[in-house]
């Protein structure tokens, strides 16, 4: 391989990123049209996850069948992971933008990395670090902001939302946690196929079978509808994917911070939604400290092979 072909890998990593992040900040606006002509979050997880599921297998089928192949053993791994993390994971995203801004409802997502932090230090009694600290402290003062706490109408008129939208960053990491270790027996596309499977189960149990597909759309609304199971979910997680190959899963979860401020830009130029000062500024506050985590966590993998080729 040529310098030149090695140089173009991170372009092409970043490029595979950046058009993720920019198909999920549509995907957050796509919701919210919908929710304002009156379809419910019930409804569009049940067509996101059924739609996506369903094309992903048809994909994966013809050209690499052995994806979809399972241990028996692990199908009680997949349906949990499916059911408390894929299943709530999308309906809380989803609430959560029915209830307050895109950007907001995204931001609070955010807040992902922050409770794996958290997690790695209570449960899996990891080093307590300065900048695990700092960290979590920008992250819980950027939320503040944010949510708007600071102006308590504000506040009480969002309370739902808000914790729904925590409720989504505390699902994404419990999800990013435990999807983790079945990455390390599966590849990416099986772990995410079978969440989205038994995900779309348990929507089609909990909500009448199908019932979201029965009610009569528009052409629009079917578009958005598409959008939201195709370029929404399918495609993103395939980019990202890609991206994570070819740029490491650090720089890429630091490339993705640019989805709610690309969502924030949607839903100003399309909802006419828009945050406060104090808003944007908890916004930056919570993407920084997210960047700092994976950064730390970039230090963390890189160190003990420093000091391995030091000692040779």
């Amino acid at each position: 391989m040529s310098t030149k072909d090695i140089s173009a890998i991170p372009r092409r990593g970043y490029f595979f990123v950046v058009l993720a992040a920019l198909l999920w900040a549509v995907s957050g606006s796509a919701g919210k049209f919908l929710f304002n002509h009156g379809v419910s979050p019930f409804e569009v997880v049940q067509m996101r996850v059924t739609i996506a599921s369903v094309l992903l297998f048809f994909f994966l089928l013809p050209r690499a069948r052995r994806l979809l192949s399972i241990a028996r053993r692990d199908i009680p791994y997949f349906l949990v992971l499916g059911v408390v993390g894929m299943a709530m994971v999308q309906f809380t995203y989803f609430f959560t933008i029915s209830k307050i801004q895109v950007a907001a409802a995204i931001l609070l997502e955010y807040l992902a990395p922050t409770f794996i932090a958290i997690h790695a230090v209570v449960f899996a009694r990891e080093r307590l670090t300065a900048v695990t600290v700092i960290a979590v402290v920008g992250a819980t003062l950027g939320c503040y902001l944010v949510v708007g706490a600071y102006n308590l109408d504000l506040f009480a008129m969002n309370r739902l939302g808000i914790l729904s939208g925590l409720a989504s960053a505390v699902a994404f990491a419990w999800y990013s946690v435990h999807g983790e270790r079945g990455m390390r027996r599966y590849h990416p596309w099986t772990v995410l196929f079978y969440a989205l499977f038994f995900a779309a189960l348990f929507w089609n149990a909990a909500y009448p079978p199908l019932r979201a597909f029965m009610r009569p759309y528009s052409a629009v609304e079917w578009l958005w509808i598409l959008y939201i199971g195709i370029f929404g979910t399918l495609i993103p997680f395939g980019c990202y994917f890609e991206g994570i190959n070819l740029i490491r899963s650090t720089r890429a979860s630091i490339t993705a911070t640019l989805e709610p401020i690309l969502a924030g830009l949607f839903a100003f130029l399309f909802l006419g939604e828009s945050l406060a000062g104090l808003q944007i500024i908890g916004g930056l506050l919570v993407i920084g400290s997210v960047v700092l985590l994976q950064l730390r966590q970039e230090y963390d993998n890189l160190t003990p092979a420093l000091i391995r080729s030091g000692r040779n």
